[in-house]
């Protein structure tokens, strides 16, 4: 699946047929008269219109492909668009001069050649035609995929929804009956109060994010936490957590679950024992959620469900048009999540 309109358009018949049209069609408005006895001037004219409409096309096709790549998202268009335009009239003055100008000062009298801004205002028409051309293009484009985008993640949640129902007790029960069992415990049994408040904690938030696709960095966080408390109760100085993130990184978004999903990946393909700890490390980076453990894997893996990294990375393939980085090496796992 494309993650971004495509920049390589195949557009090789449109160029072979849209150039020397163009070219045409300037040349009779130039040349209407030398156009009827088709002189010599008409077909030197013909000839330098080819040239100019040639390296504009060329030269824009490239420009506007460096800029979607650089700027392919919807609400960088008008940024892209800026410095498009600017830069296809820069263009457009240079070719007018190399091509136009030049060739007409070296190779006809002074009273046939154009000064420089008739020459100028020509190359317009081939710049606006290949713009608006490439432009519509890329946003049909846009608007075809994101709509295949929101229908595939519709797909996705309904099926994560359905594989819900089909493994777990439902969630609301369950989140029901943690409730009802904090009553029933002593109250002076804190440390059993507070393991099952946080238990009612993680599936509160499960219930919250079914409908959303991304939340603060700081609801998942808290989320996380509450997931790390219930495992820190099980592996208590076995399992160490490292978080250096700062206040301003809590405002960005994530997709829901990603955290806790990367912690249970950690948890359960590493050896935890007093002799090995597994340490994992939550920070960020370059606009990037990072999240690492030191590697000791386990030689028998617990039967995988097939939904950690996979779906984290088939939901930020939909939502954010980029995948998520993955880096194993000798001693460290680490995973990087695009902050959206």
């Amino acid at each position: 699946m494309q993650t971004e309109p495509t920049k390589n358009i195949n557009d090789t018949k449109a160029r072979l047929v849209g150039i020397p049209l163009i070219s045409f069609g300037i040349t009779m408005i130039q040349q209407w008269e030398s156009f009827k006895t088709l002189k010599t001037e008409f077909w030197w004219s013909f000839w330098l219109a080819f040239l100019n409409t040639f390296f504009i096309w060329q030269g824009l096709r490239k420009l506007m492909q460096i800029l979607i790549t650089k700027y392919p998202k919807p609400e960088q268009t008008q940024r892209r668009l800026l410095w498009q335009t600017s830069f296809a009239l820069l263009y457009t003055m240079l070719v007018t001069f190399l091509v136009d100008v030049y060739c007409l000062w070296a190779n006809v009298t002074e009273e046939k050649a154009l000064t420089f801004w008739e020459a100028f205002g020509i190359g317009l028409i081939p710049t606006t035609i290949v713009t608006l051309a490439y432009e519509s293009v890329f946003f049909f484009q846009a608007w075809k995929e994101g709509l295949q985008r929101t229908e595939i993640l519709a797909k996705e949640k309904i099926q994560s929804q359905l594989e819900a129902l089909k493994n777990q007790l439902d969630p609301h029960f369950l989140f029901n009956s943690l409730n009802t069992l904090t009553y029933l415990i002593d109250d002076s049994n804190q440390e059993a109060q507070t393991y099952v408040e946080k238990l009612a904690d993680v599936y509160r938030y499960v219930l919250l994010s079914k409908s959303k696709d991304i939340v603060p960095l700081s609801e998942e966080l808290d989320f996380a936490e509450a997931y790390m408390y219930l495992n820190k109760v099980r592996f208590q100085d076995n399992l160490q957590i490292d978080i250096q993130l700062k206040k301003e990184d809590l405002e960005a978004k994530v997709i829901p679950l990603c955290l806790q999903m990367l912690i249970e990946n950690a948890i359960k393909h590493n050896i935890i024992s007093k002799d090995k700890p597994l340490k994992i490390k939550i920070l960020s980076e370059n606009n990037n959620l990072i999240v690492e453990n030191n590697l000791q894997e386990k030689r028998i893996f617990d039967n995988s469900t097939k939904v950690g990294l996979e779906n984290i990375n088939n939901r930020y393939r939909l939502l954010a048009t980029q995948s998520i980085v993955v880096e194993k090496e000798d001693q460290v796992f680490r995973v990087k999540l695009p902050y959206l």
